[in-house]
Formats: structure tokens, sequence, C-alpha cells
């Protein structure tokens, strides 16, 4: 699959004050192929699953010193390492938590090697040995977004019109055939071989397959960063969290006698293995968003929606025979979706974060689904699963604060714009915030 990470990829590769760089985010949304692909661009590429090999971590037991360590690792493998033409990716590196460690030396004493380290649980390998700051780098990496499941399926005509800062509606039949693949991306979801099974076989029961695959390789890592006491709330908050998509989540409605206290740490390290992803509530009068966030106040959105649906064992066929329809019943999928492509189309090389406003004041109430900022600009984001007539609390909003000069939807209607609200169609994320 080509991904938009791909090209900062290479950008890295090519810049000659680049660090050494961590590639973080969930199981299985393409860390490794991603390592692989930029491999193919050198003259040598090495790659160390320490999962798969784990008798190689012993390269980081005697010291850190880089030039000890590729001799070593050259005579275990048998492979030249050579700065400036070979690709070293250390995979699963959380196995051996030293090995990040030993980035900054890379960084410090070889920096003409390019190297690069993964793994599936990384944040909870660096949360405990802390980052090498200022010599390393990170890259989150996420789902694929809907213009990589364009790509995929290489629908690249219509990929290329979604990353032009048009501000044109498009022809009616252009403006359906890609709510219908809006459809088809939601049933499926982003992650990649669940999209590969798509292009392959168009069969959401294959791919369901893969969810669940998938969703069983999720539950089998709870052993591994959650204690033994733990492990049964990291179970049930993982069964939960779909089941409140698109609003504030309540610790009171998760399904059993459990207390705030013994669920919250449990949610957290969701967060940290990159299963969900928290939505704050912040006042938006002024950037950046998380000086005024309320971190007790927060909305979830599952990793992908795909398996958002396997875990509410919800059928996914809808989405192929009435497409339209389904956007506008699934409401909390379809601004699970937009909170999912807000984060693909961010900066990767920071953390990404996203937030909510909401008025909870008597007779008054309101709710933005989302701010962003832009520039120097906080803009809000409704997101409407029908025809989204409705902007009351988007106008409330833009009344209020005064560093918000305008407001974005999302809903199934094509391109439009009137006052200080451009509306724009659910597939055009990416054309939206650039």
């Amino acid at each position: 699959m080509k991904r938009i990470v791909d090209g900062h990829l290479l950008k890295w590769k090519q810049d000659s004050r680049r660090k050494p760089l961590l590639l973080r985010g969930a199981r299985q949304v393409g860390k490794t192929y991603a390592a692989r692909t930029l491999g193919k661009t050198f003259k040598n590429f090495v790659e160390i699953n320490f999962e798969l090999n784990p008798e190689l971590g012993v390269v980081f037991e005697k010291n850190l010193e880089p030039v000890r360590i590729l001799a070593d690792l050259e005579y275990l493998l048998g492979k030249k390492i050579v700065p400036g033409q070979t690709l070293l990716f250390f995979d699963e590196i959380q196995n051996f938590p030293k090995g990040i460690t030993a980035l900054r030396y890379f960084y410090e004493l070889m920096p003409a090697l390019h190297v690069i380290a993964a793994g599936s649980l990384l944040d909870f390998a660096v949360e405990s040995v802390g980052m090498p700051v200022g010599r390393v780098m990170s890259l989150y990496m996420y789902p694929a977004s809907f213009i990589e499941f364009l790509w995929a399926l290489e629908e690249n005509l219509l990929a290329e019109e979604l990353i032009k800062p048009t501000l044109e509606p498009f022809s009616e039949i252009v403006h359906n055939k890609l709510l219908t693949l809006v459809g088809n991306y939601i049933a499926v979801g982003g992650m990649p071989e669940a999209v590969q099974t798509w292009k392959e076989t168009k069969d959401l029961v294959e791919c369901s397959r893969v969810h669940q695959t998938i969703v069983g390789t999720y539950r089998q890592d709870f052993g591994k960063y959650a204690t033994k006491y733990q492990i049964k709330y990291v179970t049930t908050l993982f069964n939960d969290a779909p089941q409140q998509l698109g609003q504030q989540y309540k610790y009171s409605h998760v399904e059993g006698e459990y207390r705030k206290r013994e669920l919250a740490p449990s949610l957290d390290l969701l967060e940290t293995a990159g299963v969900v992803n928290k939505v704050y509530n912040t006042s938006g009068n002024g950037i950046p968003l998380g000086a005024e966030a309320d971190f007790s106040r927060f909305k979830i959105i599952f990793l992908d929606v795909g398996l958002s649906q396997k875990l509410l064992g919800l059928k996914t066929g809808a989405w192929l025979f009435d497409p339209l329809q389904e956007l506008v019943n699934k409401g909390g999928l379809v601004e699970s979706f937009i909170g999912q492509e807000l984060l693909a189309y961010d900066d990767p090389f920071e953390k990404s974060q996203l937030y909510y406003w909401q008025r909870l004041a008597p007779g008054s109430q309101a709710e933005v689904d989302y701010l962003i900022q832009k520039n120097e600009q906080i803009v809000p984001i409704e997101v409407k699963s029908g025809a989204g007539t409705t902007l009351k609390s988007m106008h409330l909003f833009l009344e209020t604060h005064s560093k918000s000069s305008y407001g974005i939807r999302f809903s199934i209607q094509n391109y439009s714009h009137f006052q200080k609200v451009y509306s724009y169609p659910l597939y055009a994320i990416r054309m939206a915030i650039q």
C-alpha cells in the first residue's frame, strides 16, 4: 500500500540533520511495512526483529557504543552495515528498552547511519527508559486514511482531487461515487490488512475475519502491559469503548460494578497502546488548545472504525447497499471517522491530540464536535451525519470566540459556503484542513 508516511520517510532519509527515528503507533497499522518500503531505496537494508530473534538483544548488554554494536551485528547476521548505504531497522524494540537508549549514541557518534526503530507497544518502553531528548525523532502512524484507501483501490484521480485545496463542488455523479466509497471505507476501516483484503476480494466477510484476528491480537497484548489485577478492567474497557462513541465518556456507563479509580488507569493503558484516543474538552479561547483543556471531561474514539463495528457486533453490509442511509443513521461512527481522519492528516512528527468544545449552561447547552488549530486560528468542526442544516452550536462558538473567524461542517452535502461556515462533504477532510 502507498502511504502518506512514505514521503515523510524519504525526506527523513535525505535530511543531513536527521536523527534516529522511532516509528510509533498501534499494532498492525503498517510501521514495519513502511520501514521495509523505505529500505528498498537503500543499497542495503538490515532488519532485526527482537520478538522473532530475542537472542540478538545481547548486543545491547555490554555497552551502548555504536561501533561495537554494529560489529557484533555484522558477525551475528553475516551482513555488512555501512553508514550512508544501509538502513538499519530495529523492529519490536520494546523487548529491549536499552536499544531505545542506544539510539542517542548512534546520533552522537555515528550520525551518517540511518537507523529506525519500531514496536507495537513501543510507548510503554519509552515511558520506562525515557526519551533521549533532542537525540531521537518520533513519527506517529495511524490506520490508513480515506485517501490512502483510494490509493489502495487505484482510485488515484479521485485521491489527487481530494488533496487539492479546491473550493468547487464536485459533479453529482462524482459526489455520489465518493460518498459510496466513504461507506466502503467505514465498513472496511483503515487497518492495512483489511484494506488489502477488500482490494483483493471485495468480501466483507473476509474483512471481518481480518478484524477478528486483529482484535484477538490486541487482547493477547493486555498481559504485556497490564498487571494481572488490571487485565479484567482493560478487557472490559476495550469491549466497551465503541459503545460510547460521540458522547462524553462516563465510567458509570461501563457495564459491571466498577469504580472510576479502578477503570481510569486501565483506560490510560489502552490510550498508551494506541487502541483508543481521547478527545479532551477545552474552552477554545486561545492556543495551544491544551492550555485550557479539562482533562476530566473527554470523549473517546476507537483506533479504527472497522474494528469498532467488529466489537459492537454490527453487520457492515448496509454500508455497501445503502451508504447514504447508513451515514445518516450512524452518527457516532461518522464522528469517529472524522476524528480518525484528523489524526491521519496531522503532522506525523508530533503527537496529535484531539479536542472538542461544550457549553453546559442551563438552557443554553451546546457542543462542537472538534476544535483544530490552523495557523493562528482555532477552527470549530461540526459533523453532521445527515444533511446537517442546524448549526446552532457552531454559530454560538463563532459568536463567543474572537480567535475563530470561520467554522467547518462535514456532511453528506456537496461543497458550499455561507457566511462564516464552509461546508465540505465527508470525503474531503484532507482538503478542508490543509
